[in-house]
């Protein structure tokens, strides 16, 4: 799997641009500001339809302009796909697969696998709970197209039956259409639990052996997940919870409010670790979730570098460099010295300047 092409058109700096990338490493270096992670950003909205920076599509388009376009070109299995999507500033955008129009984005899901790696991730473990739940939402919206469907429409059950609760009066028919929506969250609900839990089981089958190695076999790193409800109980306590939902007019119990904790040694490090051990662990969650991807779709993601590697060591460095050979790889950084040793091997260099992307080799 492989991105052969990316063009953009009124994408946040850049006018127009035409990018041919090499199948494996792919360096893109140049000063800061320069539009460097928009490219990558580019790159990631036009596989997931969404920003890792989780921004609107109408902050993303080029400022002046009403729309944005992107075109990919995929090369799976000798198979040549094409993917274009135009981001609107007052409308949905439009998403075509080789020229035909699909009606949802989750159509576009399984076409290409990305795992993107930035500085933010680096804090994922101490940062708050919505962060790390939507590292697994995304990896598995990436690899099962029906949890994105449990997903969307359990979202929708939350989102509708905490507006019913703002509004709700004691009317009885107010409170049957609680106890349908009751019911939405309950059904899609289970499903989720039940992914993630099978998610984290398989993770941890591979981090236990990349974090042993990391810390030279002095640690064992174990991911728990800390569901909010038990599967067979979320029926039973959405119900008890009702009272507390209606005096604090949102829903309190369900997977909306899930977490995963990291523990070295039986000792949570989210809240007891060194920023140290979190930031080795948080790479050990990055390097397993691309094994989790070969491993699930027996192919290699695309593992985009957003300036990571200056925020690690000499040794953190080269663990990460030595867990993405065979995979097509996009590094930015903001100079070449770094990278001008028998580390890896470099395919392609492109300078980033203003708005400008020239290759050098």
């Amino acid at each position: 799997m492989i991105i052969e092409s990316i063009e953009l058109n009124n994408y946040r700096n850049y006018k127009e641009i035409c990018l041919h990338l090499n199948s494996g490493t792919n360096i893109l270096y140049g000063d800061n500001a320069q539009g460097k992670t928009n490219l990558l950003e580019a790159i990631y909205v036009g596989c997931t339809t969404k920003s890792h920076r989780g921004t609107k599509d109408r902050d993303i388009i080029k400022f002046g302009e009403s729309e944005s376009h992107i075109k990919i070109i995929i090369l799976r299995n000798d198979i040549r796909r094409r993917i274009d999507m135009h981001l609107k500033s007052n409308r949905a955008k439009g998403i075509a697969i080789d020229g035909i129009p699909i009606k949802k984005a989750s159509e576009l899901f399984g076409i290409v696998n990305i795992v993107f790696f930035s500085p933010e991730d680096l804090s994922i473990i101490k940062n708050g709970p919505s962060e790390r739940r939507r590292f697994i939402d995304i990896e598995l919206c990436q690899l099962d197209k029906i949890y994105l469907f449990y997903l969307s429409n359990y979202n929708k059950a939350v989102i509708q039956r905490n507006k019913l609760l703002k509004d709700l009066s004691y009317d009885t028919k107010d409170f049957e259409l609680l106890e349908a929506w009751d019911l939405q969250l309950i059904k899609y609900g289970k499903k989720i639990i039940r992914a993630r839990e099978n998610f984290i089981y398989q993770l941890n089958d591979i981090i236990i052996e990349i974090h042993k190695n990391l810390s030279g076999s002095k640690e064992k790193l174990e991911i728990k997940y800390e569901t909010n409800v038990l599967c067979e109980n979320f029926e039973k306590d959405l119900r008890k919870s009702r009272d507390r939902d209606l005096r604090q007019k949102m829903t309190l119990t369900g997977p909306h409010r899930d977490d995963i904790s990291f523990h070295i040694n039986e000792i949570d490090i989210r809240k007891f670790g060194s920023q140290g051990q979190q930031r080795t662990a948080a790479l050990s969650l990055k390097l397993a979730e691309i094994e989790i991807v070969k491993k699930l779709i027996k192919d290699h993601p695309i593992l985009l570098l957003d300036d990571v590697l200056s925020e690690l060591d000499s040794s953190r460095q080269n663990q990460l460099l030595s867990g993405i050979k065979d995979i097509q790889t996009v590094i930015t950084c903001t100079g070449l010295e770094d990278f001008i040793s028998d580390r890896f091997h470099i395919d392609h260099i492109f300078k980033v300047l203003d708005d400008k992307i020239i290759s050098e080799n």
